[in-house]
């Protein structure tokens, strides 16, 4: 009886193992985690939060080419480009929606396009704007700056300094090639206060006052005399004057890591590509005492 009842178990045994293996691997099964998994990132991409690359230098000297940075998505509620991919067309008005702090950096898309700038908040609805000299006003009256000294910052693959944009800026200090840039501190009506990089005159200095329309916003960038904003048309690559609130896609939080565009292929390069000291540097600007 013993040795009927271990062949029995033997034999279900067998039968179990067979089964297993002509079961397989249910692949449907897989497919459908793997597509939950990528819905759950694009989720959390597109509602809370996403990593966003610096792809040019229109806010130096804060952010660098290469820079690599966590933005929010939440802070100012939810309109037609918060989705990670802009497919949606325009539309009118923000989900649990609040304006922006003048001082923000944050990310918008130009109008009728599907990228994404990054520009700081300089005036909100109802704001008089204008520059004159290079100098911003709001509502009449000159924002003030303090003149910073220069800043060095080190020439790299992602941080070339070209000639075209910065003239005799290009220079060596004890045997390492640095781009020299003016400084100056800005300080919003709020206090916030940021650098800025006036490298003299350019057509962007003079700017007629306008009063910014209800829902918008008027933006700018920190590197004053290279950057697409709200002073320059869409056909010039910026934001055409003052922006929606609506294609204001998040506020820029803080520096995660970044390169200075040296790594190659070979993982060995890639250690000494990261340019140290960036990481965790917070792109809130300074609030100044009143």
């Amino acid at each position: 009886m013993a040795a009927a009842a271990d062949e029995l178990a033997l034999t279900h045994d067998d039968t179990d193992a067979e089964s297993e293996t002509h079961r397989g691997t249910d692949w449907w099964a897989e497919a459908r985690g793997i597509v939950w998994l990528v819905l759950a990132v694009l989720g959390f991409h597109s509602l809370i939060a996403k990593p966003f690359y610096i792809p040019s230098e229109s806010m130096l000297p804060g952010l660098l080419v290469g820079d690599r940075l966590v933005v929010t998505k939440y802070p100012y509620g939810y309109s037609f480009v918060t989705p990670t991919f802009h497919l949606l067309p325009f539309m009118k008005g923000r989900l649990f929606g609040r304006l922006p702090e003048r001082g923000d950096v944050v990310i918008v898309t130009p109008p009728g396009k599907t990228i994404d700038y990054i520009k700081r908040v300089i005036a909100l609805p109802g704001d008089r704007v204008a520059v004159r000299g290079g100098v911003v006003y709001l509502n009449g009256v000159a924002v003030p700056r303090r003149a910073m000294g220069t800043r060095d910052i080190p020439v790299d693959a992602n941080s070339q300094c070209d000639r075209e944009h910065y003239e005799g800026r290009r220079v060596q200090v004890r045997g390492r090639l640095v781009c020299r840039l003016p400084i100056f501190r800005e300080t919003l009506p709020n206090g916030r206060s940021y650098d800025t990089v006036d490298l003299g005159q350019t057509r962007g200095d003079d700017f007629a006052e306008i009063r910014v329309p209800r829902d918008r916003v008027f933006l700018m960038g920190d590197n004053r005399d290279n950057s697409a904003d709200s002073r320059f048309s869409v056909a010039e690559n910026g934001l055409g004057g003052p922006v929606p609130w609506e294609n204001i896609g998040g506020r820029a939080e803080f520096i995660t890591f970044s390169l200075d565009g040296s790594a190659s292929w070979n993982p060995l390069t890639w250690p000494a590509s990261f340019r140290s000291g960036r990481a965790g540097t917070t792109l809130h600007p300074q609030r100044d005492m009143q």
